[in-house]
This record gives structure tokens, sequence and C-alpha cells, in this order.
């Protein structure tokens, strides 16, 4: 893994078990080989700091040197040893090892710094928290039997017993940091289950997004071979980041062909289940001849269909009908984004008033009649977001679609420029021209 300074992280794979009401939940992730340095830095600056201190403070007791600074050396020992997983992941399979010492190197220092009067007895809280953050009630117990060991090595290695009241501290000592343990251990276990949840809504939101693409592409033709030869036919969809329901269609009739070009409000499975029934609804009228009848048809589906689908929906939709001799006829459903460039290089909107498949009740198809050279350009509102997305992209678009009079450079040239930058939507083209010599 790069990071954004241009360094290389190294980073070593996790799994853990953690416990909720349906049972065992297996968790997997990925931790950076720097966090037992990290760790473990802190540890040894603060024994290392309290040995100096110490040694330099007259108010603070050294009882024995030379213990102190072993349990010194024992927390830079560890220190060591979490820099050897930082430089080589695999060995942090290992890692609790690191504060196994941390705890033998606290109870040195405990001893070398007035036995049970030592001020610095409470640096053990940070290899507790430690043990006790990794999942299982284990890495409780652990903590707790470690810090058992931690306050009674010091008694082991004095030459007198231990007074009464020592062994009161120590009961109230491992029973706070016990206490402490079993909160930072069902903490731990806590953000588990939460990551666990979040993990399980990544999935899922992932799966629907592959089967949206996968019903998005389904909604495109394969090939344009079907057609009649007079007219040719291009179009492309690309997707933003999020899947959304753009679609082009083309299909023949009886006297030429059929083509449209759909846009569903929002994004994801439920608009691609939409713009999936908009375009076979729309198929189903491949023997009437006029165009406006399958957006009436497509509206009337969507209407009797789940309100929970449906509700607060509407697709913008453009149709054309085209028969062999250039006689047209379309419609536009709210959609506005269809184009006519004429064999001379002039470019004009197909204006339409009428409203969307979903808020829109009526709709009426208009004439086009269509000469050699003629292209009809219909794009999603993602294009217009690669010609500036503001007030005046409609105009830039125009001038641009009079420079390319081929439907295959459209096409091309829109798509070269989104896989240029990033698009917040879809981005749909759709071009048909009319060629009766079939060139």
């Amino acid at each position: 893994m790069t990071s954004a300074t241009g360094q290389t992280t190294r980073t070593a794979s996790w799994t853990v078990s953690v416990r909720d009401d349906t049972g065992p939940i297996v968790l997997t992730g990925l931790r950076t080989s720097w966090e037992p340095l990290a760790k473990q830095s802190v540890v040894a600056a603060l024994v290392v700091a309290a040995a100096v201190c110490s040694t330099l403070l007259p108010w603070l007791v050294v009882s024995d040197a030379r213990w102190m600074w072993t349990g010194v050396g024992l927390a830079v020992a560890g220190l060591v040893g979490a820099g050897l997983m930082a430089r080589w992941p695999g060995v942090a399979r290992v890692e609790l090892l690191v504060p196994a010492v941390d705890f033998f190197a606290v109870a040195l220092l405990r001893y070398g710094t007035g036995d049970g009067s030592s001020v610095f007895t409470a640096i053990v809280v940070l290899p507790v928290i430690w043990v006790a953050a990794n999942a299982g009630r284990k890495h409780v117990v652990w903590p707790v039997l470690a810090t058992t060991g931690t306050l009674l090595l010091p008694y082991l290695l004095a030459p007198t017993p231990p007074a009464p009241s020592e062994l009161v501290r120590l009961v109230i000592v491992v029973s706070t940091f016990g206490a402490t343990a079993a909160v930072t251990n069902e903490l731990a276990r806590q953000a588990g289950l939460q990551l666990a949840a979040a993990q399980r809504r990544r999935r899922v939101a992932e799966s629907e997004i592959d089967r949206a693409a996968l019903v998005q592409q389904s909604l495109l033709p394969a090939s344009a071979d079907e057609l009649p030869p007079e007219v040719r036919a291009v179009g492309v969809c690309i997707p933003a980041r999020a899947v959304g329901g753009d679609f082009y269609d083309w299909f023949p009739t009886p006297d030429g062909a059929a083509f449209t070009l759909g846009d569903v409000m929002g994004k994801g499975v439920g608009a691609g289940m939409i713009a999936a029934a908009v375009r076979s609804v729309i198929r189903s009228t491949v023997d009437d001849d006029d165009a406006a009848v399958a957006v009436r048809r497509a509206a009337a589906g969507l209407a009797t269909g789940s309100a929970d689908l449906t509700s607060g929906q509407f697709t913008t939709c453009f149709h054309m009908r085209v028969d062999r001799d250039g006689t047209a006829r379309w419609v536009d459903a709210g959609h506005g984004l269809t184009f006519l460039r004429t064999a001379d290089g002039a470019v004009r909107t197909l204006r339409s008033e009428h409203l969307p498949i979903g808020v829109g009740t009526e709709w009426t198809s208009e004439p086009l009649d269509l000469v050699p050279g003629d292209v009809v350009v219909s794009v999603s509102d993602g294009v217009l977001d690669l010609f500036g997305g503001d007030l005046d992209s409609v105009d830039r678009l125009h001038d641009w679609l009079s420079r390319h009079p081929d439907p295959g450079s459209v096409v091309d040239g829109i798509a070269t420029m989104a896989g240029a930058t990033e698009h917040p939507d879809d981005v749909t083209v759709l071009c048909v021209a009319y060629r009766p010599d079939g060139a």
C-alpha cells in the first residue's frame, strides 16, 4: 500500500471471531505493520523517562538501579521487536509477546524505583489495554494474571516478606486493572460487532451495485446488424461510480427501426429495474406506428406497478421510429436532450413540452423527415457535465456536434471525454444516421 506521501506502508490481514446474539462472527480486515511499533514506542518512552527521572530527581526513589535499568532494557528490547514487526509483517503474528515483555519491564522498574511505593506502577495499564483490546475473554484473564505477576515479582526479589497492607494494595490494584481489562475487551467486542455490521452493509451494497450493473448492461443492444441498411445506429453507456438507470435501445420494426434513450431518476437496483420495465414495454409496441403509444404504455405499466418501487420515481425518455424512406415520428417525455444534425452541419434541438414518464399523463408524437446525411443524437444529462455542466453546456454541445458529422466519431469522442475525467452521472449517447445509400 502506498500512502499519499509516496511512502510504502506494509499491511497484514487479520481475522478475529466475536459473538453476538446470532452466534460467532468472523471479522477480517487489514492491520498496518507499524501498529505494534506505535504502541510499544509509548510504553518504552514512559519506562525510559521513569528511569531517567528517578536517576536525576533526588525526591524520586531508586531502590535498586540494576533492576531498574534491566526493566528499561526489556522495554527497549520490546521496541526493537516491534520494529522488526514493522519491517517484516509476518513477525506480527507473535505481537502479544511484546506486551508480555512489558509486564516484566514494569515489574523490574517498580522494584528498582521504590518497590511498593513506586510511582510508576500505573504504566502497567498500557500493556493491559494492549492485550485486552483483542477479541476473546482469554485476553481479559491474561492481563489480570500478568498484572498480578508484575506486582508480585518485586516481593519475590525482596529479602523480606511484604506487609499485610501491601497485600491489600495488591488485591485492589489487580481488581482495578482487571476491571479495566474487562471494559476494554467489551468495548473492543462491541466495536467488532459494529465493524461486522458495517462489513455486511458494504457487501450488500456492493452486491446491489454489481446486480444493477448487470441489469444496466443487459438493457443495451448487442449489435445493430438487425436494423435495416437505411439507418445506422451507434450508442454507448458509460456508468459513473454508482450505477444509474440510463439505457439506450433499438429494434427493427415492420417499416424500419425504433430507437430509445431513457434516464431513470436515481441510481442502484431500483432505477435499473424501472429502466428494464420501461425498455420492455416500449419494445412491446413494435407494431404501433405512433411513437407516443410506447411512452403511454410505459407510463401505464409503471402506474400499475409496486408503489414501493415507483413512488417518487420518474423517467425521461426519447423514442423515435424511422421508416426506410426517412419518415420519422418522435416523442420526448421530459428528456429535452435530443438534437438533429443536418448534412450541412446545422444543429437544432428537438423540443417538446411533454413531462417525464411518472409525472405526465399524455404524450403526442412529432413528425420528422430525415434526408441523407441527417444524424439524430440523443444524450443523457451526464453528457452535459462533460461540456461544463452549466447553462451554456447545450450551446457547447451544439458547436461540438456541428464539427462531428459521423455517428461513430460522436460516440467515440464523448466516450473519450468521459474516460478522461470523473463524471458524477452516467454518460449515455445514442446516434442515429439516415443513410439510404447504406454508406
